[in-house]
Order: structure tokens, then sequence, then C-alpha cells
């Protein structure tokens, strides 16, 4: 009986853990989000895209980075992803046929912000994992930002 109680306080300890762990990551990719769009209103565009492309820059923590498209779903800021840089994503789809760009364009211009989650490829793996993304229209400007994490 005691062990079967020690099991379940194991299995309580790691989904509070896991939880703890899931929302740390949502608010650091809210903060990095909010943090690219208040550069974005402050420091213009070109400084913004500028530090977002750097892998070393103040958009990056961790494995969540910040990325930023024009309202047309043309990449043009990503700090790993230099070859799409400059192409529209308006048509990619992840592994259940979702336009993932359309959707988070669409968050973006309807709602101002929110969340998206999808299948992504991880780096290194082949099997595609659950994706959550972070996405907030830059006020004023012709642009959004992102910024997500793997669940799984």
């Amino acid at each position: 009986m005691r062990m079967r109680w020690f099991v379940w306080m194991c299995i309580a300890v790691i989904g509070i853990l896991a939880g703890v762990a899931h929302a740390d990551k949502a608010e650091d990719t809210t903060g990095l989000v909010e943090k690219a769009v208040i550069m974005f209103k402050e420091q213009g565009s070109a400084a913004t895209i500028k530090a977002i492309n750097d892998p070393q820059g103040p958009f990056v923590k961790g494995e969540i980075y910040v990325f930023a498209l024009t309202m047309d779903n043309v990449l043009v800021g990503h700090p790993f992803d230099v070859s799409s840089r400059r192409i529209s994503l308006g048509n990619m789809k992840d592994n259940n046929g979702v336009q993932v760009f359309q959707k988070l364009k669409e968050i973006a211009e309807k709602d101002g912000s929110g969340w998206l989650e999808y299948l992504w490829g991880k780096p290194g793996q082949d099997k595609p994992s659950r994706k959550k993304t972070f996405v907030k229209k830059v006020p004023d400007e012709n642009f959004y930002v992102g910024g997500g994490y793997y669940i799984d």
C-alpha cells in the first residue's frame, strides 16, 4: 500500500513540475515577443529585425527565439533560418495540413495577439513534435512577431 502511495506522489510531483516548466516557457515566449514589439515601436523596424536575426541577440533565450514576418507572410527576421528570410511562408503547412503562418497571421490581424498549437519538425528529430507559438501584431506597422516552444 505504501509503495502505491509513493508512486502516485511521484507522478503528482512530476506533473506539477512539468506544468511549471510549461508555464515558464510560455512566460518566456510572451516576454520575448512583447520585448520585440516594444523595440519595433521605440527603435524602428531595421534595428529590431537586425536584432531578431542575431543568434546571439536579445531575442534568443535557450530554445525560444523570436521571428518576424510582414503581414503578407514574408519572413524578415529569424535568428537561425537565414535561407528562409525574404520568402513567403503563407502556404507552408504542418504535418496535419494546417497552414501555420496563415493561421498565425489571422490571429495577429483579428485578435492582435494569441497562441497557436501545431506540429513542427524539431531540430535533430525525424518525427514532428507539438509546438506552441505566440504571435503579436506590431501596432501601426506591417509586421507581426512570434516565438514558440516545443511541448513534447
